[in-house]
């Protein structure tokens, strides 16, 4: 799903606020409802909200965003957080593994433990791959420091390139995956009528202490630390482009003080998945996502919103 302020896609529309708008969106709506389109499968996502306190600022943490490069097929020009696929590979393998235990993680995700296991290896993989931090360590009370050596990027190449799994990654540098570092915070997926489906969790964590954050996404062109507040205003205005997830979820980390409180809140997150519906009204065609008002909107014949 995945990545800044400011920039969006002349070819793509923005509704009012700065959501995201597919040309496409009304065609392919009214051939769900008319029974000619079937949706296809979501494939299963991990995104990652990275949060870091500014020192004696007292405005709250501030969140790691990538705005994607406006030549990209799916929401080109869009802020995001770093995430992407899941590696069915971290289904299946064993993982060196800190913090709560799977059968935990499971029964909050409301999963199996493997689902579980891969969509959290998928979160702090994809991290560790687009903003170059890791949520691992050597020990289950420590965390690796600097990782923009060398020897760091070649292993970050080869889990982009899908040519080493985390699993492999992990075994080979002795660490274990520090899932009590992330939290887990939200779950949407992709509307039926789009022809590439997600179905993403979204996690909360801390930049942990001597890692730094890097543009290392080859979809973004820029990243940012904003506090979500500002993000969300420049959203309002119609200056940063998103998509629902990206502003419903940074609206929801505004109270929180710290980037502890947020993730000590993440456990009362509800994670029901949010999924858009699409219905036929008087001639219009009706976009709305259950819980989320401020994203309806009324497409009239002619395809506006």
């Amino acid at each position: 799903m995945p990545n800044d302020p400011h920039g969006q896609s002349p070819s793509e529309p923005v509704a009012p606020g700065g959501q995201w708008y597919p040309p496409e969106w009304p065609d392919r709506i009214r051939a769900l409802a008319d029974g000619s389109l079937t949706p296809v499968a979501p494939k299963r996502a991990a995104t990652v909200m990275l949060l870091r306190d500014d020192e004696g600022s007292g405005a709250g943490p501030a969140v790691h965003m990538l705005r994607r490069r406006t030549s990209m097929a799916f929401a080109g020009g869009a802020y995001a957080y770093p995430g992407g696929g899941v590696d069915p590979r971290d289904e299946d393998h064993r993982i060196g593994w800190a913090g709560p235990a799977l059968a935990d993680w499971a029964a909050r995700m409301g999963t199996d433990a493997a689902t579980a296991q891969a969509i959290v290896c998928g979160a702090v993989r994809e991290t560790f791959e687009e903003a170059g931090v890791l949520l691992a360590g050597e020990s289950p009370g420590t965390v690796v420091g600097d990782t923009t050596g060398d020897d760091w990027e070649a292993d970050r190449q080869a889990l982009v390139a899908r040519e080493l799994s985390f699993a492999e990654f992990l075994d080979r540098r002795g660490l274990l995956l520090r899932s009590d570092l992330l939290g887990a915070w939200a779950r949407w997926i992709t509307p039926e009528f789009e022809p590439r489906r997600y179905d993403t969790w979204f996690f909360v964590a801390a930049l942990p202490a001597g890692q730094r954050t890097r543009n290392a996404s080859t979809e973004a062109d820029r990243t940012v630390w904003i506090r979500p507040a500002e993000a969300a205003a420049g959203y309002d205005k119609g200056e940063l482009l998103m998509m629902p997830p990206t502003i419903s979820t940074l609206r929801s980390l505004e109270p929180y003080g710290s980037a502890a409180e947020a993730l000590a809140a993440a456990a009362g997150q509800d994670l029901a998945p949010v999924l858009a519906q699409a219905v036929l009204e008087d001639g219009q065609l009706v976009l709305s996502w259950p819980g989320h008002d401020e994203f309806t909107k009324r497409v009239r014949p002619g395809g506006t919103p």
